[in-house]
């Protein structure tokens, strides 16, 4: 009996049953909504079954069948990307899809220009990308919703890989008209009189309050924030100073105000930025690419706003 679905339609199943939601799955997949729901109904109407109920102010439900079908249509779309990846290294050519995580944190420093130059190698290539945190990263890569993350050297667990890229010292945030913003350096001791803005990410977290673990200290935090923009932007209205590794291009925060920048030293361990994976994954010819674009790609050099420039 010949097939009478499409892998298209598959995918947009698959995208409506994760999302609970056409308008969701349309924005996922840059897809119009309208082309969603045809496909949608095409499916119903060759299986012969409802494959959602819409929930009332609470989207689209899976039905038992439904479920059931999803869970064989994303092994059917795993078995047809492992097929167009297989092709793809029997011809030697890098092609297929390449889900990517971030850190979001640098994902906006880091990601678009290692994407646009490695699509451009690499033109049979779609990637997704996806920011997270570190946890989430791992526990994507466990899942398989993504291939490789861009990410730091933190808590990286036994059943993943790592491959450093370069390394990050660490550098406090402050306002311009902060008492130690003229310091060529400054240390935990320094500090902890002073509010801190803290930037409160799974693991990220406890690596910036180490700092003052290891002298023995506790930090007056002030604030706390998800977000590398809001955190920026506190700092530079006087809420206090803050920590991070990665910096921007300029010294203003997204309200306009500027920063100063000052290298952290003492007990301060810098972080190490590289790629995270599954044990193997680089077998495959996609993310093996990936990989050494990314170590050609990625260096003090050749990505500006990696590193502090020296002390003057």
């Amino acid at each position: 009996m010949p097939l009478r679905f499409t892998l298209r339609q598959l995918e947009y199943f698959v995208a409506v049953g994760e999302t609970g939601s056409i308008a969701l799955a349309s924005e996922k997949l840059h897809v119009s909504s309208p082309t969603i729901s045809a496909a949608i109904a095409q499916l119903e109407a060759e299986f012969g079954l409802q494959l959602f109920v819409r929930q009332h102010a609470r989207g689209l439900a899976l039905t038992q069948a439904g479920r059931q079908l999803r869970a064989k249509a994303g092994q059917v779309l795993a078995e047809a990307e492992a097929m167009n990846r297989l092709v793809g290294e029997i011809a030697g050519n890098v092609r297929g899809s390449l889900a990517i995580g971030c850190l979001l944190t640098f994902a906006q420093i880091l990601v678009p220009q290692l994407r646009r130059g490695f699509e451009d190698a690499h033109p049979m290539v779609q990637i997704r990308q996806y920011e997270m945190h570190q946890q989430q990263i791992f526990d994507a890569l466990r899942a398989g919703e993504i291939d490789v993350a861009l990410t730091y050297d933190l808590a990286i667990p036994d059943d993943l890989v790592f491959v450093p890229l370069v390394s990050l010292p660490p550098y406090v945030l402050f306002p311009e008209d902060h008492p130690l913003a003229d310091q060529p350096q400054v240390t935990a001791e320094m500090l902890q009189d002073h509010p801190m803005v803290l930037l409160d990410l799974p693991l990220s977290s406890d690596y910036f309050l180490s700092f003052f673990r290891l002298s023995g200290l506790k930090p007056l935090i002030a604030e706390r924030t998800r977000d590398m923009a809001v955190m920026r932007s506190l700092v530079a209205n006087g809420y206090g100073y803050s920590i991070a590794n990665i910096r921007p291009l300029n010294d203003l925060a997204p309200d306009g105000r500027r920063l100063r920048y000052v290298p952290m030293v003492g007990p301060v361990k810098p972080m190490m930025l590289g790629i995270v994976m599954a044990k193997a994954a680089d077998s495959v010819l996609t993310v093996s690419a990936f990989v050494d674009h990314c170590r050609a790609a990625v260096t003090d050099a050749s990505v500006p706003g990696l590193t502090m420039p020296a002390p003057k």
